[in-house]
């Protein structure tokens, strides 16, 4: 009686793999969920269209559409690195997922890796909308300064992520979804983001130079607009960066 081999043992697959199966399904599920698709998707296409509509509120000097389109992309970035990652991460936080997953071949460091590939393919598709929306109201961005914007969103995307982490992994899940979405609205109306800070008064204007959100806007005007490289605006999103994500390293807790 002849008896069959033993099977080889099952092998993890290779760190790249994982981290790319497991972005895939990040990318599903932010692209799956319908709150998380509006806030990052339809509102900001509805701000351009709005800011493109009427004239008011001031944008400053130039080309309004062209004011405007940088300030939307910043936007979006926000709403995928900060909005959208905090709330996934804090119900995954919550129904114990980020714990399990963080036990699997995986590991934590993958996982987090995954979630920054996921919100960059996110960001991929919401500026290919905004910028295709944006060119037929007329925009006509400074194709110089195309490098410079793509610094501005990798490193906004950087900042943002770090700080969805800090707060998703400190935080109860409902109180995330909460300050999240707070946050989301106070940065629209007085973070710098699509107001130029320049428009806002002076006080707030002050206070909005010092925050992420005004520094990835700022940037992405001067990359769009003026083609040039602002480093000032990307001096306090790295600084943002690097703080939050010492803090998150710091603070975040797997389990809730």
């Amino acid at each position: 009686m002849t008896t069959a081999p033993p099977r080889p043992a099952t092998r993890a697959a290779a760190p790249a793999r994982r981290i790319l199966a497991q972005a895939g399904f990040e990318t599903s599920t932010l692209l799956r969920n319908g709150e998380q698709l509006l806030v990052s998707m339809v509102l900001p296409a509805l701000v351009l269209v709005g800011l493109y509509a009427t004239d008011s509120p001031s944008l400053g000097p130039g080309e309004r559409i062209d004011v405007a389109v940088p300030g939307v992309i910043a936007l979006c970035v926000i709403s995928a690195s900060f909005t959208s990652q905090a709330i996934s991460t804090g119900f995954d936080r919550r129904y114990a997922v980020l714990r399990y997953l963080g036990t699997t071949p995986l590991g934590r460091g993958g996982l987090v890796t995954a979630k920054v590939v996921a919100t960059l393919a996110v960001e991929i598709l919401q500026i290919a909308v905004i910028a295709a929306l944006g060119v037929a109201l007329g925009w006509r961005p400074d194709l110089s300064g195309l490098p410079y914007a793509v610094l501005f969103v990798i490193v906004g995307t950087w900042a943002f992520v770090a700080l969805a982490l800090l707060l998703a992994g400190t935080l109860r899940a409902e109180a995330v979804l909460a300050l999240a979405n707070l946050l989301w609205v106070l940065l629209l109306v007085g973070g710098g983001v699509v107001v130029p800070r320049t428009q806002l008064p002076d006080g707030l204007s002050a206070v909005a130079a010092l925050l992420p959100s005004a520094g990835l806007a700022d940037g992405l005007r001067s990359a769009l607009v003026e083609g040039t490289l602002n480093l000032p605006a990307l001096g306090v999103v790295v600084v943002w960066g690097a703080l939050a994500t010492a803090l998150a390293v710091r603070f975040f807790r797997f389990d809730d």
